[in-house]
């Protein structure tokens, strides 16, 4: 869409102009030069009380139109306006890291859907911020949906929500059976050691199967208030990472070949008992229910709070390159 489509519905501030993306949907906040030329990078940092502000309002802001369409420019624009950036730990999916903290998005199947989560939830750190941006749209699809976690929040069930804040959830992970990321790129070393150590600081428990195969239980809180604002929010992965989620024949053949808890990701209440098919199909009903969505242009940068707003990843046909960084680690507290 041409920029000139918005002059009439965005407010001026300065260099740039302030609106909605779309009518009636108050996320994400769109941002677009007022002039060419326009250098993003500087005005983030002249303005940064006023980013602040606004992404704590709306949850995330689309920068659109200041060419931002290469790896460079990516990293130069978060490296200058994020004094600390994070490497991925605790890594769940398959992504390429290209440059400082810049990675590929995650290299999924293209035909897979990605639903949508909070980056990091799972683990004892996690950063407030995370950025996309798209340097290659795919042909057909492809888009980043996003929801407002308050939102989704208001949409559980109170029953449903009150067993998982009195709970908690608890995700556990298999390594070494041939299905998902070895435990050895999980944690970024080939030292047993270094494992259990990593897992005894970030309160995760451990058993070595035998030489090579690990599986790990954490559990962590499913509502934590943001740190800024003090709103309750829907933090986790309980059905993200739920058995139900996986596609019904897939789901039929990994139980032939392995019980529930040997899965390579499943989750839990935080006692350890099952979560239920219908809950957990209520609680994608309830993400479902908030999800925004848009196509990407070329050179788009998103920017989102990752307490707030939770991402995902739409299939696609063609060549999709959409690179992510993260930042601000948060460390809050493990269990509930």
């Amino acid at each position: 869409m041409s920029l000139d489509a918005f002059t009439t519905s965005l407010t001026v501030r300065g260099e740039v102009r302030i609106g909605m993306l779309q009518e009636g949907r108050s996320l994400p906040l769109l941002v677009v030069p007022n002039a060419p030329g326009v250098e993003v990078t500087s005005w983030v940092q002249a303005n940064r009380p006023f980013v602040d502000q606004v992404l704590l309002q709306y949850g995330g802001i689309l920068f659109r139109g200041f060419g931002i369409d290469s790896q460079e420019r990516f990293d130069a624009f978060v490296s200058g306006t994020c004094e600390q950036l994070l490497d991925y730990n605790e890594s769940s999916s398959p992504r390429t890291r290209l440059s400082n903290k810049v990675y590929t998005s995650t290299e999924h199947p293209q035909e897979q859907k990605i639903l949508l989560h909070n980056e990091l939830s799972y683990s004892s750190v996690w950063p407030l911020r995370i950025w996309f941006c798209s340097v290659t749209q795919a042909g057909q699809g492809g888009e980043t949906p996003i929801a407002d976690m308050r939102r989704v929040y208001r949409q559980i069930r109170p029953e449903v929500r009150e067993r998982f804040e009195r709970l908690g959830w608890m995700l556990v992970r298999n390594y070494g059976d041939g299905f998902g990321l070895p435990w050895q790129e999980v944690f970024h070393t080939e030292d047993k050691a270094v494992v259990e150590a990593y897992c005894r600081q970030h309160q995760i428990e451990f058993e070595w199967k035998d030489e090579q195969r690990l599986r790990t239980r954490q559990v962590r809180k499913a509502v934590r208030p943001h740190p800024v604002t003090g709103e309750a929010l829907w933090f986790n992965h309980a059905a993200f990472w739920h058995e139900s989620s996986l596609p019904s024949e897939v789901r039929e053949m990994m139980l032939t070949l392995f019980a529930s808890d040997e899965l390579p990701y499943n989750t839990y209440y935080g006692d350890g008992s099952p979560i239920e098919d219908e809950v957990a199909a209520g609680l994608l009903a309830a993400y479902d229910a908030e999800t925004v969505e848009f196509p990407w242009e070329r050179g788009d940068l998103l920017m989102l709070d990752n307490m707030l707003v939770a991402h995902g990843r739409n299939p696609f046909v063609g060549k999709r390159q959409t690179l992510v960084a993260m930042g601000e680690p948060f460390s809050g507290y493990m269990k509930k």
